[in-house]
């Protein structure tokens, strides 16, 4: 393939999913996977993963802290279906038992630079009473069978959720042969060659 006329572009995903914040919950561990579209495709780096096992630290802020790395480089032919990182958080109940403590998601920035997100985060909840009553008492809270539900919408028109804790990621964004293919992110990594290899796109853009 010649590097004048390519015919995909590259998107390179870095950072770290860096803590949590439930104020209710400890021991606490999340994992992670991509949710993309048709003509996307990972070509390196790690698609999912689960990060350690945290507990709540003396600070005043009580902030759970993962620092898990993230590391991911995907191709497309078009922005259609643009990657979302899905993250959700288990910990254990008082009576042991593994259950989810939040869902949640957010598409990957699509401008070049540092970015930072936080991912509110909810769980299901049973519809009745005597649901609610009975999955606390045998452990079995409501839980979705494929997280990636969370990104893709169909399926949770009549699910009951309920708001709980937040997720925060840090992610650095490089693109290459996205102006090649018409595809306008940002500005040219000519305004700063000194953090990226030739033909990404690294420059730095304010955080939303």
């Amino acid at each position: 393939m010649s590097s004048g006329n390519p015919s995909v572009f590259l998107l390179s995903v870095n950072g770290q999913i860096e803590g949590a914040n439930f104020p209710e919950y400890d021991n606490l561990y999340c994992k992670y996977c991509y949710v993309y579209g048709h003509d996307w495709a990972p070509t390196s780096g790690l698609e999912e993963g689960i990060t350690q096992i945290t507990c709540k630290g003396s600070q005043a802020s009580h902030r759970l802290i993962w620092n898990f790395p993230l590391e991911t480089t995907f191709k497309s032919t078009n922005p259609f279906g643009w990657p979302q990182l899905v993250v959700s958080v288990y910990g254990p109940d008082v009576f042991g038992n593994d259950v989810v403590r939040g869902y949640g998601a957010t598409h990957i920035p699509l401008t070049p630079g540092q970015h930072k997100r936080t991912i509110p985060m909810f769980v299901p909840e049973p519809t009745w009473r005597l649901q609610k009553f009975t999955s606390w008492l045998l452990g079995r809270r409501p839980e979705y069978t494929d997280p990636k539900v969370v990104a893709q919408g169909e399926g949770r028109e009549v699910t009951r959720v309920r708001s709980q804790g937040f997720v925060t990621i840090s992610f650095h964004i490089m693109t290459k042969d996205m102006k090649k293919l018409g595809y306008d992110t940002g500005p040219s990594s000519s305004a700063n060659p000194h953090t990226a290899s030739p033909g990404w796109s690294t420059e730095q853009q304010p955080n939303v």
